[in-house]
C-alpha cells in the first residue's frame, strides 16, 4: 500500500500504518503518533477525555497513528 498524501504529490512511498480515523495509508513523513481522546456517539463525535487528563482508568488513551489532516481536525475541535 502506498501513502495517500504522497500519491497526491506524485510520489510512491510505502505506508507504515493506517489512520485509525479515516483509514488512509500513511508514511513516516505524514503521520502523527500520540494520545487521542476517547469518542462518544455513532456519527457526531464528542470528546470525553483528553490525554492524561482522563480520570477513568478504563478510558486511558493509547498512542494511536493518525494522518496529518485528521490530527489537524482533532486539535481544532478539542
Amino acid at each position: 500500500m502506498k501513502c495517500f498524501e504522497c500519491e497526491k504529490e506524485n510520489k510512491k512511498t510505502d505506508t507504515i500504518g493506517i489512520c485509525i480515523i479515516c483509514g488512509r495509508g500513511i508514511c513516516e513523513e505524514h503521520y502523527v503518533r500520540e494520545k487521542v481522546p476517547v469518542w462518544e456517539g455513532e456519527y457526531e463525535i464528542r470528546l470525553k477525555c483528553m490525554g492524561d487528563a482522563c480520570e477513568i482508568d478504563d478510558m486511558q488513551p493509547l498512542l494511536k497513528i493518525i494522518c496529518n489532516p485528521c490530527h489537524e481536525a482533532l486539535t481544532e475541535n478539542s
